[in-house]
């Protein structure tokens, strides 16, 4: 799958959203990719989780393949992609979730110390939430050697502290809210999921 195809189809998916819209980040935004739908069928979570795992290989990161002993992703909105890379690479499969606002790693899931791990998301903004991810999987010893995404809306610049990859990359306007110039016009910013936003499908 090339960039223009993975666009087509968040497209046809309705999952390139246009409006006025306040990320988990904190900024605003004229574009919110909500993944969860172009990932609805297991089909096509499955060819992303394909599609990563070969944009590994190209980009030269075949030896993190054989290196990687776990996948791993940020809850929620990484699981999906993270369980099908994981899939597309026979590894096992763990999640991060916030508690009282830190990330931390619960259900059960244990590392041993120096485990190598991937972290996975949907979409990197700021890449915080997978910078969050990292701390609490080498608090609990991992070592993470890589991270991966569908989308990075930050076109390359948000740095996550490791080696990373990206199905599309692309260059998406974000603002904080006393810069925001849909702020300034008056429109009101909505949180994806909301109802506001979930009646918005244009």
């Amino acid at each position: 799958m090339n960039e223009d195809q993975i666009l087509d189809h968040f497209r046809n998916t309705d999952a390139l959203l246009e409006g006025h819209f306040l990320l988990s980040s904190g900024l605003h935004s004229p574009q919110y990719l909500q993944c969860a739908l172009a990932l609805q069928y297991p089909a096509d979570a499955a060819k992303f989780g394909r599609a990563i795992a070969n944009q590994l290989v190209r980009t030269g990161g075949g030896q993190v393949l054989e290196n990687v002993d776990t996948v791993a992703s940020p809850a929620i909105g990484g699981l999906i992609i993270g369980y099908a890379v994981a899939a597309a690479m026979n590894k096992r499969f763990i999640w991060t979730e916030r508690q009282e606002g830190k990330m931390t790693l619960r259900r059960g899931f244990t590392l041993k110390a120096g485990e190598r791990i991937l972290v996975v998301e949907d979409v990197i903004t700021t890449g915080g939430s997978t910078r969050e991810c990292i701390a609490a999987l080498e608090e609990a010893g991992g070592q993470v050697v890589a991270a991966a995404s569908i989308i990075d809306r930050s076109n390359g610049k948000a740095d996550v502290g490791v080696p990373r990859i990206s199905l599309v990359s692309l260059d998406v306007s974000s603002f904080s809210a006393a810069e925001c110039p849909m702020c300034a016009a008056g429109t009101l910013a909505v949180k994806p999921g909301s109802r506001s936003t979930s009646n918005k499908q244009e």
